[in-house]
C-alpha cells in the first residue's frame, strides 16, 4: 500500500456543483490540504470546510492548512512571466511534499480540493508531479476527480451557448488578450487588468464573479456600453472582500 491523493474538482463555487464521484471521494479521504493564502482569502479555507461538512457522511477527516510560498508580482511577458511561475510551483512542491510525508501514514488518503476543476488554470496537476519527479522517496499514488468550471458557470449563469456554430473558443488569460487581441470567440481568465477595454466597443462580454456562490455579480453587454461599470463593479468588490475570482467571454460583433 502507499499513500493516495485525490485531487477533487469542487465546482465555482456553489456546493450543489459537486458530482456524486467527488462527494464519494470527499468520504474516503482522511487529510484535506489547504493552501492558506492569508486573511484575506480566508474564507477561500472555509467554503472548503463548509463543503466537507455538508457532504462527509462520517467525521474524521482533518485539514492541514499550508503556508502558500509568496508569488513574485513583477511579471512581464515571456520568459520573465514562465520563470516566475515557475519558482513559484519548485517552492509550493516543496512545501506539499514534507506535507503529505508528515500528515499522510503510508496507507493514508489525502485531498486538495481545486475550485473549478484541475485541469483548467489550476497548479496542483503540476506541482503533485513535480514531487514525483523530484521526491522519488516519496511514495504516492493520485487521481483526479473533475468538477464544474467558471466557463460552465459563467455560460449557464448568463444563459449562452459558449461557442457559435461551427466556431472555435479561445480560453486564454488577461495578458495574452492585451498581448495579442481579440480573433474569434474567447473566455478570458485570470485578468485582474480589465483587459477586455482593448477591445472595440462593439464586442460584446458577458462577465461575471464569485460565480456559484451568495456574492455572484453578473454583467452583460457591449463592451463600450458596460465596460466602464464592470470595472467599477469589480474594483469595489475587490476591496469589499479582499479578493476576487471572475471570468468572461468576449464575441466580436457580426
Amino acid at each position: 500500500m502507499s499513500r493516495h491523493i485525490h485531487v477533487i474538482g469542487i465546482g465555482a463555487g456553489d456546493p450543489d456543483y459537486l458530482t456524486v464521484q467527488a462527494i464519494q471521494a470527499l468520504n474516503d479521504t482522511q487529510v484535506f490540504f489547504a493552501m492558506d493564502k492569508g486573511e484575506a482569502k480566508s474564507d477561500l479555507v472555509a467554503l472548503r470546510r463548509q463543503i466537507c461538512a455538508r457532504f462527509i457522511r462520517e467525521p474524521g477527516y482533518r485539514f492541514v492548512e499550508l503556508p502558500d510560498p509568496k508569488r513574485s508580482t513583477d511579471l512581464g511577458f515571456g520568459g520573465d512571466y514562465c520563470e516566475a511561475v515557475s519558482d513559484w510551483h519548485a517552492a509550493r512542491a516543496r512545501v506539499w511534499a514534507a506535507a503529505i510525508a508528515a500528515e499522510l501514514g503510508p496507507d493514508g488518503v489525502g485531498a486538495f480540493l481545486a475550485w473549478g476543476d484541475p485541469s483548467l488554470y489550476d497548479s496542483t496537476l503540476r506541482i503533485l508531479d513535480a514531487i514525483k519527479a523530484e521526491a522519488a522517496e516519496l511514495d504516492f499514488t493520485f487521481d483526479v476527480i473533475p468538477g464544474i468550471t467558471a466557463v460552465q458557470a459563467l455560460t449557464a449563469r448568463h444563459r449562452v451557448p459558449l461557442n457559435e456554430v461551427g466556431e472555435p473558443v479561445l480560453i486564454t488569460t488577461g495578458r495574452k488578450l492585451r498581448a495579442h487581441g481579440l480573433h474569434g470567440s474567447a473566455v478570458v481568465m485570470l485578468d485582474a487588468e480589465c483587459s477586455f477595454q482593448v477591445c472595440p466597443p462593439d464586442t460584446q462580454i458577458w462577465w461575471g464573479a464569485y460565480l456559484g456562490t451568495a456574492d455572484e455579480l453578473l454583467v452583460a453587454g457591449a463592451v463600450g456600453e458596460v465596460g466602464a461599470r464592470i470595472a467599477a463593479v469589480r474594483a469595489e468588490a475587490r476591496a469589499r472582500h479582499g479578493w476576487i475570482m471572475d471570468t468572461y467571454l468576449l464575441r466580436p460583433a457580426d
